[in-house]
């Protein structure tokens, strides 16, 4: 099975113009496909913007299977590749902090919720999404999916782990002072848990934040891949099965478990 082709958009788009983002979309999503990407990673609320005022969330949020998803689905479809972005969801009555896979047929394969919300703007604009393991399956890679601080949480990743998640997806809106978890925790995360991570991450200002890039593609032997710098960047790093393959037999973590000791986590 061949590796897979990786595509990670550090871009924060235009704060509220949905137009202008699925604009940028479809470009990132032709030069991804045209050097031989199979799948493109966009950042976390990269549909929207991230630092919206309170009051222009509702508005701005769109059902999973809505308008904006179908014309996702069309820019996937004639590029031939998946795609991951990042959206504020309405359903219910509510908004979710979301991320939706798309496949290269443009069909929908995945919809997740962020479960972690991070301080007082996400606790007060959205509503937590209670299922912590979402997965699909591409390219012969059975794929998960997070948001920024959910990967945080050592037992998130773990669940995933577990079930068999061979590439986490995890579109990020990581802001200074914590560039640390881009540089640091997410290659240990993909270590310790042996898997690939594609964590993706907005750049520059934007209202009260400063987000800091530094998006990679980070291995399960413990090696950062690809890695993006602080600015707009579209960079590429491969999903090897071989190698994942190779590294699961190697490393014994997940074998080595004890999980009767553990009782006190849960």
């Amino acid at each position: 099975m061949p590796p897979l082709r990786t595509a990670l958009l550090q871009s924060s788009g235009v704060l509220g113009d949905t137009a202008e983002n699925l604009k940028a979309l479809d470009e990132a999503a032709a030069r991804a496909a045209q050097i031989g990407a199979g799948l493109l990673v966009t950042s976390e609320m990269f549909l929207t913007g991230y630092a919206l005022d309170l009051q222009d969330i509702p508005g701005l949020a769109e059902p999973a299977d809505g308008a904006i998803a179908q014309a996702i689905g069309e820019i996937a479809r004639r590029h031939g590749i998946a795609v991951l972005y990042g959206y504020p969801e309405g359903a219910d009555g509510v908004v979710y902090n979301a991320a939706q896979l798309i496949g290269p047929d443009g069909a929908a394969l995945a919809n997740y919720r962020k479960t972690h919300l991070f301080g007082c703007f996400e606790q007060d604009a959205f509503t937590p999404g209670d299922t912590p393991v979402v997965q699909a399956d591409l390219n012969g890679l059975r794929i998960g999916i997070m948001i920024c601080y959910d990967v945080e949480f050592p037992e998130n990743v773990r669940a995933h782990a577990l079930a068999g998640t061979d590439l986490l997806l995890v579109p990020t809106a990581q802001m200074h002072p914590f560039q640390f978890v881009a540089e640091q925790l997410v290659p240990v995360r993909a270590f310790e848990n042996q898997m690939y991570i594609a964590y993706v991450n907005r750049t520059g200002p934007e209202g009260e934040f400063e987000f800091v890039g530094l998006s990679c593609l980070a291995s399960p032997d413990g090696v950062t891949r690809t890695r993006a710098g602080r600015g707009e960047e579209l960079v590429f790093g491969e999903a090897d099965p071989e190698l994942l393959s190779a590294s699961r037999e190697n490393n014994p973590y997940l074998r080595d478990r004890r999980p009767g000791l553990y009782a006190s986590l849960v």
